[in-house]
């Protein structure tokens, strides 16, 4: 998430009441998460298994619950709380915005797009042109939709990521700043469900098709000409390349990369990245072919026993 305009190292200080290290002019010009960072970002880190991760990251301010050694070239933003501060960052730059009307007058909507009744449209959704919205969807702010998308009735585009820090009082919720974002030429079926990213887009690519009752979790991107069939669920910081297929029920594990080409069997779990053009089958999932022939070899067990049994 980039910000309006830049800001230096002692104004983000300031915002969150911490102190730092680096020079008050030092130049800061978003905030992102850790797989998604670039020069002039903040990153948070607050566990230290991830110390050296964060530091040695694209990020060039680092918001840490330990005094370190600042890298050259990057400063520090020293907190007894890391998760609450960026949650603070996250609510000033990209504050909730309440709406009073189904369309937000800051909507756009492109040329020949249809509008279904009974949907909301939130505040700098951008809706490209030729677009069938059909009925009772929600566009959530900041949404953008390029141009001959079809997206069917009861969809959900842009909720809270399901992102949370267990405290002894209760679950945190790490809040989304972040957007959807869905290329030309792709069709949405009826209630899917998609996460905004955390800090980054969360991505559906060009041409592809997602069936009914779909799960996108927060900052995940799909590539170009994927088809993804119903009740499939994807977990948030996945990579989907083109031309993927994934078949119904699937589950995917956060983090991961399925690489172009993959086909992924029905009721799969996958819970690893895998290689190009191959395909996968079982939860766990394993290469279809190599996991025909386990079964193959599990259905013969009985038949082993009666031969041990009557030797």
């Amino acid at each position: 998430m980039k910000f309006p305009k830049q800001h230096t190292l002692k104004d983000i200080a300031s915002i969150i009441s911490s102190e730092y290290i680096g020079a008050d002019d030092f130049p800061v010009f978003g905030m992102n998460e850790i797989h998604v960072v670039e020069p002039g970002d903040i990153v948070f880190v607050d566990h230290p298994k991830y110390y050296d991760k964060a530091l040695e990251s694209a990020a060039t301010v680092v918001l840490i619950n330990k005094k370190v050694d600042c890298p050259e070239g990057k400063a520090l933003l020293l907190s007894d709380d890391p998760f609450r501060d960026f949650n603070k960052l996250t609510s000033h730059f990209k504050p909730f915005q309440s709406s009073n009307v189904a369309i937000a007058t800051s909507a756009k909507i492109g040329v020949n797009s249809v509008v279904q009744p009974n949907c909301f449209i939130g505040n700098n959704v951008i809706i490209g042109d030729n677009c069938i919205i059909h009925s009772n969807v929600s566009i959530y702010d900041d949404t953008v939709i390029g141009d001959n998308v079809i997206i069917h009735a009861g969809t959900i585009l842009g909720a809270s990521a399901f992102y949370y820090k267990n405290r002894p009082e209760g679950f945190d919720q790490l809040k989304s700043g972040g957007r959807v974002v869905i290329k030309n030429n792709v069709d949405i079926g009826a209630l899917c469900t998609i996460d905004r990213g955390v800090t980054g887009d969360t991505t559906i690519g060009e041409g592809s098709k997602l069936d009914n009752q779909i799960q996108v979790g927060h900052d995940t991107i799909i590539g170009k000409k994927c088809l993804i069939a119903s009740q499939t669920g994807i977990a948030g910081c996945v990579v989907i390349e083109d031309e993927v297929t994934l078949w119904g029920q699937v589950g995917v594990k956060s983090g991961i990369t399925i690489a172009k080409g993959t086909e992924i069997y029905a009721q799969s779990g996958l819970g690893h990245s895998t290689d190009k053009n191959k395909t996968y089958f079982g939860s766990p999932a394993f290469e279809a072919r190599e996991k025909f022939k386990e079964m193959a070899y599990i259905r013969k067990i009985p038949e082993l026993i009666e031969k041990l049994k009557n030797k």
